[in-house]
Order: structure tokens, then sequence, then C-alpha cells
């Protein structure tokens, strides 16, 4: 018994002396001393030069919040100051980080079961330098050795806190110049109060982008419900950051707040990301979560874009989108992330785009040969303005300030800015767009509109793109072929039952009209601009109406101020019966020839010849009218239209004489073209039945517009 009390004595003793001898070796060693093997042994694991340039030194200290015996026990804290960590020899910078200083301490219980357990460690204004170049060579990469099996030791680190840091970030694969500050915020910010704040901010700037007339982004239950995730509301902010710099030659600026830096460790609690950024002159911010950020698990966040152009996203997401007037959406977020494999789901948004509402769900999916983007969009009312810079469309000042560099000639009326082919191969596309209402005045009453948009190996396809037009239908397919150099491009329309009255809903005299408006289109071209694939068509088009009514006033309102002119001269300003109208244009080379375009009316049989250039965007054509039976009615000269489109030049001939009474006469100097019009002839009784265009309407369903493949004409 007494012998099992001295060991006992003796085991507390020397266990009592080693703890003194630990105690005096931290408090008295000189640490300096240590350096070298520590420079030494660091740099041979990670590959590259580590220093310890400062004084490296050690103290005790007792550990607040302790009890029992703990509490009396003192911990070793200790501090290295001036440390580098070298960069490889081809970066820019010297240094990959360095730190004022390092501070850490120890619980010394857990070392007995060969656990090293800090509590926190601290580090001084850390200054770090990651680099990549263009061959994917980067800094943040070290060759660490191969482990020899599990390691007897385990580290715990429970929390690492700055006082202020700085990254310089610089990326030659992306193009990304960016200067970081990150600083602590001292006390954690719940996610509820960022998502409210960002919500607010974003909103209001999308006001700002959109116009004073665009209304306030509809609300969507998302946030209410991202409010009620339990999940997210327990994620906390403890980090901002504020950057700096370009990508791709574009401005950035950002500020962003994060959670803490030891929740990165934890791949399966949510990550809270925040994040308020400008790309040149687009603004996007999120707030959400990321799971598993350091190996970018999942993204889940509530998302707001706004801009001047939806095309200006490209370099920033790869995304192939078209010109748009200023436009603004927030929605929901999602993304699994997968190198190589993505897939990123904006879901349920809604937003504006110039005075028009936009809403839907998108789909980009990263894999495979290119990527992917599917999805249904919906605008319930659509102003059809706000479609005009997809084909180049607006004034020089709304162009610039979309960014378009490509200015509109001031004697051009078509659009010359070329489409932006070389993105079309940089995805995929199988897009569903409903437009419910269009709004365009009284001048063109379209009431829906729809489409399925396709893309693929840079061939762009809108088939079917139908609208109802004034009671009935306009439906078409085109086919652009980006990959060719110059673009080949399809059109093939049919107009259907088209009522005249609600063509034309404010004119009276056509209330009464049981008239419509039938017509086909097939043409092809080459170019890669509206203007130069007009220019360059060929094919034919060929219209019909029947039972209507024509004046100046109407034309007037339709904005067809030439067509008011011309009518004036000829009938003044009373209302004219047209019986029956037919066109059948054909197109070579951009050159739209007349094979027959006539008008039918109660007075006189109307006739138009010559061509419309659309290379040269020249007009050429002679109206000439031909008095019918033996009616007291006197019609002037011929007259032309010449100049250009941007200004046409209209007036009379004068040297022609005017044809008077026989219609017959008439008839028979125009007797090829006019012969399907023969039969369409009025009766006295002035009362048109529906059946009066039947012959020419047979003759056009007999012989459907045809158009040669693109850049060849009928005749090669």
């Amino acid at each position: 018994m007494r012998r099992g009390r001295k060991i006992l004595a003796w085991a507390l003793g020397i266990l009592l002396l080693l703890i003194v001898a630990i105690v005096l070796f931290i408090a008295f060693f000189d640490w300096n001393r240590l350096k070298p093997t520590i420079n030494e042994n660091v740099s041979e694991a990670i590959g590259r030069p580590f220093a310890i340039n400062g004084d490296l030194s050690a103290h005790w200290s007792r550990e607040p919040g302790e009890g029992g015996l703990a509490s009396i026990v003192p911990w070793p804290h200790f501090t290295a100051r001036d440390i580098t960590v070298a960069n490889p020899d081809w970066a820019r910078d010297k240094q990959f980080a360095t730190l004022d200083s390092i501070q850490f301490r120890l619980s010394p219980f857990p070392l007995i079961a060969h656990r090293i357990v800090v509590p926190e460690i601290r580090l001084g204004q850390p200054r770090i330098s990651l680099q990549r170049q263009k061959n994917g060579d980067n800094t943040w990469t070290f060759k660490l050795p191969e482990s020899t099996g599990p390691s007897e030791w385990q580290l715990e680190l429970n929390a690492i806190a700055f006082d202020k840091g700085h990254i310089d970030f610089s990326d030659a694969m992306n193009q990304i110049a960016m200067g970081i500050d990150v600083t602590p915020l001292g006390k954690g910010i719940p996610f509820d109060q960022i998502l409210a704040e960002q919500e607010k901010d974003a909103r209001a700037q999308a006001k700002k982008t959109t116009g004073a007339s665009a209304k306030t982004l509809a609300k969507s239950d998302a946030g209410e419900k991202d409010r009620q995730d339990e999940i997210r509301k327990k994620q906390v902010y403890y980090f901002a950051w504020d950057a700096k710099g370009t990508y791709k030659k574009s401005t950035v600026s950002a500020k962003a707040r994060t959670g803490g830096v030891l929740a990165l460790r934890d791949g399966n609690r949510p990550f809270p990301v925040q994040a308020d950024a400008r790309f040149g002159d687009t603004h996007i911010a999120f707030v959400g979560t990321l799971t598993d950020p350091l190996n970018m698990g999942a993204l889940d966040v509530r998302l707001w874009f706004s801009g001047t152009s939806m095309s200006h996203l490209y370099d920033l997401t790869g995304i192939t989108l078209p010109d748009t007037p200023p436009f603004a959406t927030e929605g929901r977020l999602k993304a699994n992330l997968r190198k190589g494999a993505s897939v990123y789901t904006y879901e349920n948004f809604t937003g504006r785009v110039g005075g028009s509402d936009l809403g839907g769900s998108l789909v980009f999916d990263t894999h495979g040969k290119r990527p992917g983007l599917t999805g249904t969009l919906k605008s319930n009312q659509l102003l059809f303005s706000d479609l005009a810079p997809l084909v180049g469309g607006g004034s020089n000042e709304e162009k610039a300030e979309r960014g378009d560099v490509t200015k509109q000639p001031a004697d051009k009326v078509l659009p010359v800015e070329p489409f932006k082919t070389d993105r079309w191969n940089a995805m995929d596309a199988d897009v569903r767009f409903t437009g419910v209402k269009i709004v365009h005045g009284e001048r063109l009453p379209i009431d829906n509109l729809s489409t399925h948009l396709l893309m693929k190996d840079g061939v762009l396809t809108l088939d079917p793109l139908k609208f109802g037009v004034a009671g009935g239908t306009v439906g078409s397919n085109i086919r652009l072929d980006g990959s060719a150099t110059p673009m080949k491009g399809g059109f093939n329309l049919g107009a259907r039952h088209l009522k005249l009255k609600e063509l034309f809903p404010t004119f009276a005299p056509m209330q009464t009209s049981f008239g419509e408006l039938n017509g086909d289109a097939s043409l092809t071209a080459t170019g890669n601009s509206p203007a130069a694939l007009l220019g360059s068509s060929n094919g034919e088009v060929k219209l019909l109406i029947n039972d209507g009514a024509i004046s100046s006033s109407l034309l007037e309102l339709a904005g067809l101020n030439v067509g008011s002119y011309a009518v004036n001269k000829l009938f003044g300003d009373e209302v004219v019966k047209i019986n029956c109208m037919a066109a059948d244009l054909v197109a070579t080379h951009g050159v739209m020839e007349s094979k027959l375009f006539a008008f039918d009316t109660e007075k006189a049989l109307i006739n138009v010849s010559g061509n419309i250039d659309f290379r040269e965007e020249k007009l050429n054509l002679d109206i000439v009218p031909h008095t019918k039976g033996f009616r007291l009615f006197s019609l002037r000269s011929p007259l032309y239209v010449h100049g250009t489109m941007k200004n046409p030049a209209v007036g009379v001939h004068a040297g022609p004489l005017i044809l008077r009474g026989g219609g017959a006469v008439a008839l028979a100097v125009f007797a090829a073209p006019v012969a399907a019009l023969a039969a369409l002839a009025v009766p006295e009784s002035g009362k048109a039945d529906a059946t009066q265009c039947q012959p020419l309407l047979e003759d056009l369903r007999r012989t459907p517009p045809k158009a040669p493949p693109a850049g060849k004409t009928s005749k090669s």
C-alpha cells in the first residue's frame, strides 16, 4: 500500500515537473532560434518559399470562459510577425501572401489525445495576390507532398479573424483584373435584414434603369418564401467585400457580404452570400446561399438584373441574348455547379423591357458540345416599339445608349446594324415566347404574338412566328443561317382573313365593309443586317383585298403619306369604294418589280407599275388611272413616286393625256397583267359580292409565291 502511494506521488511529481518545464520552456525559450527550421519545413511542404521574417514569440494566458481545473491552467499564445509566402517565378507579384502577424493559442489538454485545438487564429493585415495565365497556370495551386497515410494528429480550427485584408486578382483566361478589400462587419447581420435591404435597393435601381414610365417590378411571392425558409433565416453575414476593376474591358465595381470563413468547411451547411455589382452599364444583385462553397456545389439566390440592353449580358454570362431597350428583371436563380456540366435555372422571374412586361422561366445547361438555353417567356402587354432593337431599329441616340457602334445613315430607312452572328455559335436555344396584348396605337391592331425560337449550330429559326391582326392571322417562318458568311436568310409569310374594318377601326366608311386582306410571301436573301437582307432578296409577294374603301384621310391615319398624296390627286378627299386590289410582286437582287399591282374601284381601274430598289432604297413607281364606263368623272394625269424611301418625291406626269371613258379600252391597254381583273368589275348597281375577287384568288392559290435558294435568282 505504502509502495503504491510512493509510485503515485512520483508520477504526479514527474507530471508536475514536466508541466513546469513546458511552461518555463515556452516562457523563456528564444523561439526565433526555430525560425530557420520552421521556414525550411513549411517551404518544403508547400513547394515554394515561406518565411517568418519578424519576431516569433510565445506567452501564457488563462482562457476566459473555461471552468474547473481548465480555468486555472494557462494556455500558450504564439505570435509570428512579418510572414511571407512566395509566388512562382513566372508571377507578376513576388509574394503570394504577406501578413503583418499571425496569432493563435492552443488548448493544452487535447494535446494528450493528439488533438491540436485552435479556438481562433488571427491574421494581421493579410494581402494575397492571385494570378492565372492564359495557359491555366495559377498561383493558388500548391505542390503539396503526397500523403503516406493518416496522421496521428488532428487539427481543429474554430475561427479565423482579421482586421482588414486585401486581395489582388488577375485572371488572363477570363480577362479579369480586380482589387478586393475584405473587412469584418464587427457584428453579424441576419439573412432577413440583408434580403430586405437588397430587395429595396435593387427595385429602386430597376425603376431608374427602365424609366419613370415603367411600372415597378411585379412582386413575386418567392421573396416571402425566402423569408420563411428556416435554414436561411439562421444564416448570418460576417464579412464585407469591396471590389473594383475590369472584366473583359468593362469596368466593375461590387460590394458583397458573406458568412464566416470557417463556415466554408461545412459542405452540408448553406453559406450565405450577397452581392451588388455593376458590370459596365449592367447592374446585378443577389442574396442567397451557396452549398459546399469550396467545391461550388449548389447556388440558391434571389437575383436582380437591370441594364441598357440584354445583349450586354453576353460577356458576363456567355448567354446570347438580343438587343433590347433598357430592362430589369427579378427572380430566383438555382444552380447545380459542376465543372463543364452546371445547370442554372432562373425561375418565375418578372420584369420590364422598355415599356413591356416580361416573365417566365429559363434553364441554361452548360454540358454537351455547347451550352443550351431552354424555357418559356410571356408578356401580357408588349409595346411594339420595344421590338425595334431586335432588328437594329431605333434612333442613333437609342443605339448609342445600348452600346451599338453602327450608326444609322441619315438618308436610310432600313436598319444597317449587323446581327451579332459571331455569338450564335456560343450556345443553342429552344425558347417559346407569347405576347398576349400588343400595343401599337390604332395604326396596327395586333392582338397577340407567339413564336418558337430555335438556335442550333449558328442557325436561328422562328418557326412558327404567328400573330393576330385585325381579326385574322399572320403566320410565318424565318430561318437565318449565321454560320454562313454572309448570313443566308429564308422568309415565308402568309396573311389570312385580315378584316378591313378592324384594320382601320377609326375609319367610319370601312365599318360596313366585309372585305378581307389575304397574302403570301416567299423570299430568300444574304446579308448580315436587315438592310443587306432586303437589298439582296429574291422571291415573290402576292396580296389580295376585296370589298373595301379608300381615301386620303384613311392613308394619313395609316401613316402612308405617299399613298395619301396619290389618292388625293386622283379622287380628292372623297371616300372611294374598292372592289378588289391585287398585287403580284417579284424581287430580284433586292429590286421588287410589279408583275401585277392594280386597284379596281367603283370609278376607275388603277395600275401601279415600276419597282422598288431595296438595295439603294430608291422608288420608281408610276400610278396610272383608267376611267370606267361613261361617267362624268375626270381623272388627272398619271402620277409618279420617285426618290428614296427616306425622302420620296411624288408628283404628276405632265405629258400623258387623260383617258376618259371606255373601260374596255383601259383594260385592253393592260391586257396581259390585268386580264385576271376582267371579271372583277363592279356592277352598275354598286353592290359588291364576296366572290368578286375569286378568280384572282384562285390564280394566286394555284401559283403560290416561290423563292430560289439564298443568293440566287429564279433565273439562275
